[in-house]
């Protein structure tokens, strides 16, 4: 095959899979490069007594339709299963308090809600109904996403409500995210409708209109069934236990006239240091987050302690959890029987120094914190801790324009793809996977052409 058909892949995550099945689905001599022994990046599984669970993601939306378009390709269609439970519940002082049913981002089209939902304070709840009467920002600065919440909603509304739900999305904090890098949904809400609850009930109006469709999915064997398809599809394309130290480690095969970078960008960035020091600069300026998880499996008979519901989110500063998912609620399997099975989401912007503690001291202060709020045995059956350090990339103000120098910057020949660069959902990486596929394949296309024209 001709060497303008010829591409590596570093990194043989959800994003570096796809890159790579697209490419060798249109014929390219395609290679994978993965430093683990294992490809799938942070779609793994770990141990938890007698039970193997997700460490990364659970499930993907539905409504944005790559990852499910992807499943179908490769045979898993029959597979995907949507949560058992639904609904979610916020943590307070006074308990648990379930989450409007009708509030898409957490922010509910409901006036009854409004008006009335004990999660927040009367007059908390004055305040964010206000959003109702207050007229739209015109300025076109780039705004945070906590600096939209609390102009729309106030204070209390943004850290006790809705923040929880959405920069967890991120392990982030929302007053440094940016609004359109992270939730551009809710600039247009405010630009089309003037209110983010009015925005809301024209989002659940148009739900309402359109085919039901579950908002989460996920393949009864996990969200790493995805990963392990496409890795089976690609074969001997993916190599293991493979880490690149500089471009030059690909060998034989750096004569390839395109080479994809799916690795975090801080990575990204210390390859391109000498070949592309303008984008290396710029890659390593993205700023990540650390996180970790904390698994729990309760004794027989504790899964009736879980109320109806899908878990909860914590408010900052509340507890030493994020949130808190009942794997055994949201995803039943025969294997759990009557026992509670949960996941605890620790860590994040401004938490990170819980990932400091010990094992035993994060599952000490998670099932304490849990026995306080349900009725819970004081010590779960078994217990494990996985850290993901540097995992969870920032879009802080003016990452969509630092993406767009990075890649203006690259030289030619030269992509990236990621979680990093145009969302972090399983969805997204897979859309922008299969854009950065076809730039390859214009590009090989290019090559091809001026070689040919050089003769």
């Amino acid at each position: 095959m001709s060497l303008a058909r010829r591409v590596d892949v570093v990194g043989g995550g959800i994003s570096g899979l796809t890159t790579a099945y697209r490419l060798a689905a249109a014929g390219v001599d395609v290679t994978v490069h993965e430093a683990a022994d294992r490809p799938g990046g942070k779609l793994g599984t770990t141990q938890v007594g007698d039970l193997r669970l997700d460490t990364g993601a659970d499930s993907f939306v539905a409504r944005k339709p790559w990852a499910v378009d992807l499943c179908r390709e490769l045979g898993l269609a029959g597979e995907l299963v949507s949560p058992a439970a639904k609904g979610a519940y916020l943590w307070t002082d006074r308990g648990l308090v379930s989450f409007p049913k009708d509030a898409p981002f957490g922010i509910p089209g409901d006036m009854g809600d409004v008006f009335r939902w004990p999660g927040l304070s009367r007059a908390g709840r004055r305040r964010a109904a206000l959003d109702l009467l207050r007229g739209k920002r015109k300025d076109g600065v780039e705004e945070t996403l906590g600096g939209l919440l609390r102009r729309r909603l106030g204070d209390e509304a943004t850290d006790m409500a809705v923040a929880p739900l959405l920069a967890g999305l991120y392990a982030g904090d929302v007053d440094r995210l940016s609004a359109p890098a992270t939730f551009p949904e809710l600039l247009a809400w405010e630009s089309s409708q003037g209110s983010l609850i009015r925005g809301s009930q024209a989002a659940m109006r148009s739900v309402r209109r359109g085919t039901p469709t579950p908002m989460f999915v996920k393949p009864k064997g996990g969200v790493g069934r995805l990963t392990d398809a496409l890795a089976a599809s690609l074969g001997d394309r993916v190599v293991t236990g493979a880490p690149v130290g500089s471009l030059s480690d690909l060998g034989e095969r750096r004569d390839a006239s395109a080479v994809v970078l799916a690795v975090p960008s801080f990575e990204a960035g210390r390859l391109l240091g000498s070949t592309a020091p303008a984008a290396s600069v710029e890659l390593s300026a993205i700023p990540y987050a650390s996180t970790g998880v904390v698994f729990l499996v309760y004794g027989d008979g504790t899964q009736d302690a879980l109320p109806e519901g899908t878990g909860f989110v914590v408010p900052r500063g509340k507890a030493p959890m994020t949130a808190c998912t009942w794997i055994s609620s949201k995803w039943p399997d025969p294997v759990y029987g009557s026992r509670a099975v949960v996941r605890c989401y620790v860590g994040g912007v401004g938490d990170e120094d819980v990932l400091e503690a010990a094992d035993q001291d994060l599952v000490d202060a998670c099932e304490r914190h849990l026995s306080a709020v349900l009725d819970l045995p004081a010590r779960p059956q078994a217990s494990s801790v996985v850290r993901w350090m540097r995992a969870m990339p920032q879009y802080e103000v003016g990452h969509v324009d630092r993406v767009e120098r990075i890649r203006a910057t690259l030289p030619p020949g030269i992509f990236v793809v990621g979680s990093a660069y145009d969302g972090v959902g399983i969805p997204d990486c897979v859309r922008s996977a299969g854009e950065t596929a076809e730039q390859v394949l214009a590009h090989l296309d290019r090559t091809t052409i001026e070689k040919e024209t050089a003769r």
